[in-house]
C-alpha cells in the first residue's frame, strides 16, 4: 500500500498547496541528501575563506598559496617582501548588471604586504619596514548558484578526476613471458621518480625520467653505502661469523647474498727510476654474489682475514622466493660507496662529472628532497604512508629514505607474489580536483610569475627607496586567471536548458583537461564502470560518443573529503544489528568492509531478518552471516546520480536506455505551462530546490507582500540573535522574469504563496523555470496508446494529436538577444536614430526616438530592430560643407543605413525588453545631474551609517550594562577606558565602532567578550555591505556603463518567441524512449476510448521489446491510475511499485488490471482488432527543434579562397558539389552535366557571371572556364616551388 511521503503539509491560504505524493517506498529514509551544489559552493568558499576574518584564516586555499610564495627576498638578502593578509572587497557590479552588460562578476583582491630593508649605518644594521595594502587585480567570484559570470556568460568550472599523488605499482608481461614490475612516485609538484625490473631481474631507478641507474646506486647515494647494509635492510641475508674452518663448514652449500670483496694496494712505479711514486687502492671480487660456498673457499677467505659473510636466509631459499632481484642489481651496480653512487647519479643527470661531492649531493637533493622544488602534498604523503606501510610524519611533504626503501621492499614483495599491483582505475588512486584547488593552482602560477618580477625589481633598484606598490604588477595574476576562465578545457559554458541540466553540469566530473586524459589515449579500462564507483560515481549517467566513461556524475549521497577522494555514507552494523550511526567511507576504507544492500530486510530491533545476507566486498557479492556484515547502504538510490534517480521504474530498464533517459531529461525545454509527473520518484522537489532556480524561505516567518515581480517576507526574530545582528527581519526578493538562459530558453519565477501565509525554513516560495508546485517539471502528462497508426509511427516516429498544438500543451518560450554597437569611426561617430535614409515610415514605425524597437512590437524577418546610421566617408567634407550640414541637418548624403535587421525565420517574435548602455557624457547638463546624483548617494550613505552606528551602540551598551572594563584600547593603542571603569556613553562620544578591535579584551567576562566580538564582527560585515553598495553606485555614476574600447553606446534587444510543437521536433520520455514527430493528426482522427476520449499520442509498440525499457509501460499504467484517482505517486528506484501494486492501483481506479482497453479508429469509428495498452506517460519536448535545424539558401556567402559556399546554418551556408557527388556523375557518364556542375554552377568565377549575362540576353552559354579550386591547387604547387603552366 502506498503511504504519504510528506505527510499533510498544506497550509490554509496557500495559492498552490504542495500536494504530497503517495509513496511506494518500503525502506524508510534514514539519511538526508547533502546539498547537491556543495561540490561547487563549499570548495570555492573554502578556497577564498571570504567569511573568515584575516587573522583567523586557516592555511588552505588562497591563504596557503600566498604563504607558499612569500616571503620574497633579493639576491643579497637586503630586501624582504612579506605577506601579512589579504582582503576581499565587495563586487563592483551585481550579477544582473554583469549579465546585462557583458561584464565579469568579480571582487577586487587586495593584499597587505610588508617590505623590510636592511641598511648599514655607521657599522650598525638598521631595519626599516613599510607595510602597505596592494591591489592584486580582480578574482571572478562564484554566484550563490555555483556559477561564474565571465564576460556576461554564465560558466561552470567542472571538477577533474585525476591520478592521485603517491606511489603506484604496476605489472606487465614482457613479450618473452617474463613478469615485469614497476613503481612510480607522482608528486603534486616536482620530478617523477620511477622504478622498474627488467627481464634479467635487475631493479632500475629512473631519476627525473632521465637515464636509469641500478636501484642500489640510489640507495647508496641516500646513505646505505655498503652491500651488507642493503641486504640486511631487506631481510634477505643472515650475517654469519666464521672464526675458524669448522664454523665455515657449517654453512657449506649456502648462497652468498653479497659478493666478498677485498681492497688491494697497488704501487705505481716510475719506469725510468724504478721508484714507487704513488699507491692506489683497488677493489677485487673474491667471491661473487649467489656463489654457493665450497670447501676450497675457506683458504682464500682465511688468507684475506674475512671473518663475516652475508648469506641468503635459509627460509628465503626454502620458500623458493625470488631473492635474486637485489643480488642481480648489486652485481650490475658499478658503485661501492656513497661518494661513488652520488657521482654516478650526477653524471646521469647532468651528462658531466661532478665538480665536487657537495654539488653531486645537492643535485639529487634538489630533485626530491627540497621543499621548494618537490611537494607530495597532504594527499601524496597520506597515500605514501598507507601504501608503503611507513610511518613518516604527515608534515613531511618531500621524499624520505624510508619512502625509497619502502618502494623497493614493496617491489620485491610484488615479485615474490606477496603483494598485488595497484588498480589505476580504483577510486583510491583517483582524486577530485575541485574548483577551489584548480583556482589555487592558477593563482600559484600567477604568484610565481609575479615573484620573479618582484625579485628582478628588487635587484635593479639598489639605492632607491621603494614601497610594496612599486614592486607588484597586478596584471600578472589577472592575466593567468582570465586565461584559465576563458580557455581552459574545464571552464565550460554552462548548459542551462533547464534546472536539471544546470545542476548536473555543476556536479560533473571530467577525466579530461590539463594533467588528465585525452579522448584518444583513454582506453576501455579507464572508461569502464569500476566496483569502487558504487555510491560515488553514477554508472548510468555518462555521455554517448567519444566522451563515454570520461565524463561522470556524482551520486546522490556522494561527497568529497579533505584529501579530494570521493566518499559515500553507510549505516554502521554492529554484531548483526544495524545502528542509526552513519559513516562516510572512501574507496580505500570500503575495500576492507563487507557491505549489505539497503533492501536487506531488517526487524524492528535493527537485526537482519534472514540468517544469510547478500553483501558486497570489493568486486564480489558474497552471501554472509549477519555477524560478518560491517556496513549497510543508506538508500536504494545511493548508486546513481540525481538525473538517474528521477527515472521511475529504472530497475525495469536496460542500462543503455536508462543512460539515454537520464541524459535526455537534461535536454527538456521548459514549457509555457509545466506539469510535474504523475509518476515521480520523490526526488523532484529536492532537485528543484537545490538547483537554486527558485526562491526558498531562509527561516520561519510570514509573507507580507506578493506580486509577479516581488516577494516580501518578514522573518521571526530570535531575541538572542537579534541582540548581536544587524540584518533586517524583512527580506525582499526580486523575482527573475523572462530572463534568457545560455541556451536561449526562458527563465521565469512565479510566486506560489499568498500574502499572509506562514512559511517554514526551506519552504519553496516561487516556482522556477521547469517547475510546478516546487517540483521539477520538464514535460507533460499525456494520454498515450502503444499501437501502430497507418505506418506514421514506423521506426520510433511519434503521432500526436492536434490538441497538443491548439492548447499550447507543448509550447515553449525562447528568448533571443540582439546586440548592436555604436562606434566612434575614423569618419565620425555612428548614431542610433529612427531617421534612416531611404527607409519608409512604415519600416520605422515601431522605433523610438533612440532608434530602438519598442517593447511589445512584433518582429518579422527583415524588420529593423535597432536603427543606426554610419558615416559613408567617400570624401572628407570641407569645413564649409560641415557648417552647412550642421545648419540644415542634411545627413542623407553622407550617411548609410547600418541598422540591425531581423534574420530569416524570426516570425512571431515579440520584443520583451530593451537596454541602452552609454559611456559617461561630459556636457554641462550631464555634469550637473551627475553631481546631484552623487550628493544623493553620499547623503543616503551617511544616513545609513549613522543609523547603523546608533544601533551598534544601543546593542553594545545593552550588553555591557552591568560590566566593568578590563582596560580598553582602540586599534591605534589609545586608551579609551581604564581597568575597572564603568562603560559610560560619554567615553565613546568621539569613537567610531570600526576603530574597536574584535580581539580586544573588553571585560573580565570571557563569554561577554565573545558576544561583543560577534556583535562587532557583524557590525563590520554590515558596514562593508553598505560601503560596497555606495561604492558601486558612485562608480556607476562617475564612470557610466563599462563598454569595450571604441564603443560609445550598446543597444540590446530581447525578443521572445513562442514555439509550438511541430512535425520534426524531437520528443522523449524518461526511459530512453525518444522519437521524432512524424504526423500531427486531427483530434477526430486519433484513436479513442470507450467514452469517446481521444488519445494524445501514439507510440510504436515495436519500440519496447527490443529496447528492453519496460519502465515506460509501468509508468504509463500507473500514470493512468493516478490521473483517474487524482493522485501523484512517488516510486523510488529499486524500492518502488511492483507489478502487483500497479495492478491494485488500476483496479482502484476502475481500470483493467492489465491496462489494455478496446480502442476505436477515429477515422472509421470501428474497433481495432486487439486491445491496446493505454495510459498517462510523461513526455518532454527536447531542445532539438526542427525550426532551429531547418535551413535553406539560394545565393549567399562564399569562401574567399575556393569560391564555394560556406557550410552550416550559422554561416548561412549551402551545399557544395563534393567528391561523392562527382563520383555519382562519373558513374552515369554524365560528362556535360558534370562539367556544368564543376564550372558555371560552382566556382568558375568568370564563367558564372558570363553564363548569367547569356541567360538574361537569351544567348547560348559560353564555353566554361577554369574552376577556382583548380587555381588553388596550382598555387599550392607553385608554393612548393613547382612551376605549373596551363597550355
Amino acid at each position: 500500500m502506498p503511504t504519504f511521503l510528506n505527510g499533510d503539509i498544506t497550509t490554509p491560504g496557500h495559492l498552490v498547496d504542495p500536494d504530497p505524493r503517495e509513496s511506494f517506498a518500503d525502506i524508510p529514509e534514514v539519511w538526508d541528501y547533502p546539498d547537491f551544489l556543495d561540490v561547487q559552493l563549499k570548495t570555492f568558499h573554502d578556497f577564498v575563506q571570504d567569511d573568515v576574518p584575516p587573522a583567523d584564516r586557516e592555511d588552505v586555499g588562497l591563504q596557503a598559496v600566498f604563504n607558499e610564495h612569500f616571503p620574497i627576498k633579493d639576491n643579497r638578502d637586503r630586501y624582504t617582501l612579506e605577506f601579512v593578509n589579504y582582503e576581499l572587497d565587495a563586487p563592483k557590479h551585481t550579477v544582473e548588471e554583469c549579465i546585462a552588460q557583458g561584464l565579469t562578476y568579480s571582487i577586487p583582491l587586495k593584499a597587505t604586504l610588508r617590505l623590510t630593508s636592511k641598511e648599514e649605518e655607521g657599522g650598525e644594521e638598521a631595519i626599516e619596514a613599510i607595510e602597505q595594502e596592494v591591489y592584486l587585480g580582480t578574482l571572478p567570484f562564484m554566484t550563490d548558484r555555483g556559477t561564474f559570470i565571465v564576460n556576461g556568460a554564465e560558466r561552470v568550472i567542472v571538477s577533474q578526476l585525476h591520478r592521485s599523488p603517491g606511489a603506484f605499482f604496476e605489472k606487465e608481461i614482457h613479450s618473452n613471458g617474463t613478469e615485469l614490475f614497476s613503481a612510480r612516485v607522482i608528486p603534486f609538484r616536482g620530478s617523477w621518480m620511477e622504478f622498474s625490473t627488467d627481464v634479467r631481474d635487475v631493479l632500475w631507478a629512473y631519476v627525473d625520467r632521465k637515464k636509469k641507474v641500478p636501484v642500489t646506486t640510489l640507495l647508496r647515494a641516500l646513505g646505505f653505502s655498503s652491500d651488507e647494509e642493503i641486504v640486511k635492510m631487506f631481510d634477505l641475508a643472515d650475517a654469519v661469523d666464521i672464526g675458524d674452518e669448522d664454523e665455515f663448514e657449517e654453512h657449506l652449500g649456502r648462497e652468498l647474498a653479497t659478493s666478498v670483496t677485498i681492497e688491494k694496494t697497488i704501487e705505481i712505479v716510475d719506469e725510468d727510476t724504478g721508484e714507487v711514486v704513488d699507491e692506489e687502492m683497488e677493489r677485487e671480487v673474491l667471491l661473487p654474489a649467489e656463489h654457493e660456498l665450497e670447501e676450497g673457499d675457506w683458504e682464500e677467505l682465511d688468507e684475506y682475514d674475512v671473518s663475516r659473510l652475508y648469506l641468503v636466509r635459509e627460509d628465503v631459499e626454502d620458500e623458493a622466493l625470488d631473492k635474486s632481484t637485489l643480488v642481480e642489481t648489486l652485481q650490475k651496480d658499478s658503485s661501492h660507496t656513497e661518494e661513488e653512487a652520488l657521482e654516478v647519479i650526477y653524471e646521469k643527470l647532468r651528462g658531466s662529472e661532478a665538480p665536487d661531492l657537495d654539488s653531486a649531493r645537492e643535485a639529487l637533493e634538489r630533485l626530491f628532497f627540497n621543499e621548494d622544488r618537490y611537494d607530495l602534498g597532504d594527499v601524496g604523503r597520506h597515500r605514501m604512508n598507507a601504501r608503503l606501510d611507513v610511518d613518516v610524519d604527515t608534515d613531511e611533504k618531500v621524499l624520505t629514505k624510508e619512502d625509497v626503501v619502502g618502494i623497493v621492499r614493496e617491489l620485491i614483495r610484488l615479485q615474490n607474489g606477496e603483494s598485488t599491483a595497484d588498480d589505476i582505475d580504483h577510486l583510491s588512486n583517483r582524486r577530485v580536483k575541485s574548483v577551489g584547488e584548480q583556482l589555487g593552482s592558477q593563482f600559484s602560477l600567477g604568484l610565481a610569475r609575479m615573484a620573479r618580477t618582484i625579485k628582478e625589481r628588487m635587484n635593479l633598484r639598489d639605492a632607491d627607496k621603494f614601497t610594496p606598490k612599486d614592486l607588484v604588477n597586478a596584471r600578472t595574476i589577472e592575466s593567468v586567471i582570465n586565461t584559465f576562465f576563458g580557455t581552459n578545457q574545464l571552464s565550460q559554458f554552462m548548459d542551462q536548458t533547464n534546472a536539471l541540466a544546470e545542476m548536473t553540469h555543476k556536479r560533473r566530473m571530467s577525466a579530461l583537461g590539463p594533467g588528465g586524459l585525452t579522448r584518444e589515449r583513454a582506453g576501455f579500462e579507464v572508461r569502464d564502470v569500476h566496483h569502487t564507483h558504487y555510491g560515488r560515481l553514477c554508472p548510468i549517467e555518462t555521455p554517448e560518443g567519444p566522451n563515454i566513461g570520461l565524463m561522470l556524475s556524482l551520486c546522490v549521497h556522494s561527497t568529497i573529503n579533505d584529501f579530494g577522494f570521493l566518499e559515500t555514507p553507510y549505516r554502521v552494523v554492529e554484531d548483526g544489528r544495524v545502528t542509526d550511526r552513519v559513516e562516510y567511507l572512501s574507496a580505500e576504507e570500503e575495500d576492507q568492509a563487507t557491505v549489505a544492500q539497503a533492501n536487506a530486510p531488517i526487524g524492528d530491533d535493527g537485526h537482519f531478518e534472514r540468517d544469510e545476507v547478500r553483501c558486497r566486498h570489493q568486486g564480489d557479492f558474497p552471501i554472509v552471516e549477519p555477524e560478518e556484515v560491517d556496513y549497510m547502504d543508506v538508500a536504494p538510490n545511493q548508486i546513481v546520480s540525481p538525473s538517474a534517480s528521477l527515472v521511475p521504474f529504472l530497475s525495469h530498464n536496460d542500462a543503455n536506455r536508462a543512460l539515454m533517459g537520464s541524459n535526455m531529461q537534461r535536454q527538456g525545454v521548459p514549457l509555457l505551462r509545466s506539469d510535474s509527473p504523475i509518476v515521480g520518484t520523490g526526488l523532484e522537489g529536492r532537485v528543484a530546490k537545490d538547483s537554486r532556480s527558485c526562491v526558498v524561505a531562509e527561516g520561519e516567518g510570514v509573507v507580507e507582500y506578493v506580486d509577479a515581480e516581488r516577494l516580501v517576507v518578514r522573518y521571526d526574530e530570535e531575541q538572542d540573535k537579534t541582540d548581536l545582528t544587524f540584518g533586517e527581519p524583512v527580506q525582499e526578493y526580486e523575482l527573475t522574469k523572462f530572463r534568457r538562459t545560455n541556451q536561449g530558453t526562458c527563465m521565469n519565477q512565479k510566486p506560489i504563496v499568498q500574502a499572509g501565509d506562514r512559511v517554514e525554513e526551506g519552504e519553496v516560495l516561487t516556482d522556477g523555470f521547469a517547475m510546478e508546485k516546487g517540483e521539477l517539471a520538464l514535460g507533460k502528462n499525456v494520454l498515450c496508446a502503444f499501437m501502430p497508426w497507418h505506418g506514421y509511427n514506423y521506426e520510433d516516429a511519434i503521432v500526436i494529436s492536434e490538441r497538443l498544438v491548439a492548447d499550447d500543451v507543448y509550447t515553449s518560450v525562447h528568448i533571443e538577444e540582439f546586440e548592436h554597437e555604436v562606434r566612434d569611426t575614423k569618419r565620425g561617430e555612428e548614431e542610433l536614430t529612427r531617421e534612416i535614409p531611404n527607409v519608409s515610415e512604415e519600416a520605422t514605425k515601431d522605433l523610438d526616438e533612440r532608434g530602438i524597437v519598442r517593447v511589445g512590437a512584433e518582429i518579422t524577418p527583415g524588420d529593423i530592430i535597432v536603427g543606426k546610421i554610419t558615416p559613408k566617408g567617400e570624401t572628407d567634407p570641407t569645413p564649409e560643407e560641415k557648417l552647412l550640414r550642421a545648419i540644415f541637418g542634411d545627413k542623407a548624403g553622407d550617411v548609410k543605413d547600418a541598422s540591425l535587421k531581423a534574420k530569416p525565420g524570426m516570425e512571431g517574435g515579440v520584443v520583451i525588453d530593451t537596454r541602452l548602455f552609454s559611456r559617461r557624457e561630459l556636457d554641462p547638463a550631464s555634469k550637473k545631474m551627475e553631481e546631484k546624483r552623487l550628493e544623493n548617494i553620499e547623503s543616503d550613505h551617511e544616513r545609513k551609517l549613522a543609523d547603523l552606528n546608533e544601533r551598534f551602540w544601543e546593542k553594545f551598551f545593552a550588553l555591557v550594562e552591568d560590566a566593568t572594563s578590563a582596560g580598553l584600547e582602540d586599534r591605534e593603542g589609545e586608551v579609551l577606558l581604564t581597568e575597572g571603569a564603568d562603560f559610560e556613553e560619554d567615553a565613546f562620544d568621539e569613537v567610531d565602532p570600526s576603530d574597536l578591535s574584535t580581539r580586544a579584551e573588553f571585560t573580565e567576562d570571557e563569554e561577554l567578550n565573545d558576544q561583543i566580538s560577534t556583535l562587532l564582527r557583524n557590525y563590520k560585515s554590515r558596514r562593508r555591505d553598505i560601503e560596497g553598495t555606495t561604492k558601486r553606485q558612485k562608480h556607476q555614476v562617475e564612470m557610466g556603463d563599462e563598454l569595450p574600447s571604441g564603443v560609445v553606446q550598446m543597444a540590446k534587444v530581447y525578443v521572445a518567441r513562442k514555439k509550438k510543437i511541430e512535425v520534426g521536433d524531437k520528443m522523449a520520455g524518461r526511459h530512453g524512449n525518444k522519437g521524432v514527430i512524424a504526423k500531427i493528426a486531427p483530434v477526430e482522427d486519433m484513436p479513442f476510448l470507450d467514452d469517446g476520449t481521444p488519445v494524445d499520442l501514439v507510440l510504436n509498440p515495436l519500440g519496447v521489446p527490443s529496447r528492453m525499457n519496460l519502465g515506460q509501460i509501468y509508468e504509463t499504467l500507473l500514470g493512468w491510475a493516478g490521473d483517474r484517482l487524482g493522485v501523484k505517486y512517488a516510486t523510488p528506484i529499486f524500492d518502488g511499485a511492483s507489478l502487483e501494486d500497479v495492478g491494485d492501483e488500476l483496479e482502484k481506479a476502475g481500470l483493467p488490471r492489465d491496462g489494455k482497453v478496446q480502442l476505436y479508429d477515429g477515422r472509421t469509428g470501428e474497433p481495432f482488432d486487439e486491445k491496446t495498452t493505454v495510459g498517462q506517460i510523461y513526455m518532454m519536448k527536447l531542445e532539438h527543434l526542427v525550426e532551429d535545424k531547418m535551413h535553406a539558401r539560394s545565393i549567399g556567402p562564399y569562401s574567399l579562397i575556393t569560391q564555394q559556399p560556406l557550410g552550416g546554418k550559422a554561416q548561412f551556408g549551402g551545399q557544395r558539389l563534393g567528391e561523392m557527388e562527382v563520383w555519382a556523375l562519373y558513374a552515369y557518364g554524365a560528362s556535360n552535366t558534370l562539367q556544368e556542375m564543376l564550372t558555371f554552377k560552382s566556382d568558375d568565377v568568370e564563367g558564372r557571371s558570363e553564363a548569367y549575362e547569356s541567360i538574361v540576353k537569351g544567348e547560348n552559354l559560353p564555353s566554361p572556364g577554369v574552376p577556382e579550386s583548380f587555381n588553388v591547387l596550382v598555387r599550392e604547387l607553385q608554393g612548393l616551388g613547382l612551376e605549373v603552366t596551363l597550355d
